[in-house]
């Protein structure tokens, strides 16, 4: 990603209040090995998607590198192509 920062970094608080498919976004984190089981679960207990997101990056997510949010924005990109571009549209 290009920038001082990367994208699901710079635009975090609007992806914690706007990401609705939590569900298939954390099941690809875990299928693709960014989280673990544990951490999969521990996001899921979570009640709303808000939470569940803020779980998310406030636990396996703030440990990731850049190769892990990658992953992540790719997954985003793919389920929700609309949101990365509203997003990609402000400045």
């Amino acid at each position: 990603m290009s920038g001082d920062r990367h994208f699901v970094d710079k635009y975090r608080d609007a992806l914690i209040q706007k990401v609705s498919l939590v569900e298939p976004v954390m099941g690809e984190l875990l299928n693709r090995f960014v989280i673990d089981q544990e951490s999969y679960n521990r996001v899921m207990a979570q009640r709303t998607n808000q939470e569940k997101m803020k779980e998310l990056y406030a636990g396996p997510l703030n440990a990731c590198g850049p190769d892990e949010k990658d992953t992540f924005y790719h997954i985003l990109n793919q389920l929700e192509p609309y949101l990365i571009l509203e997003l990609k549209s402000t400045k």
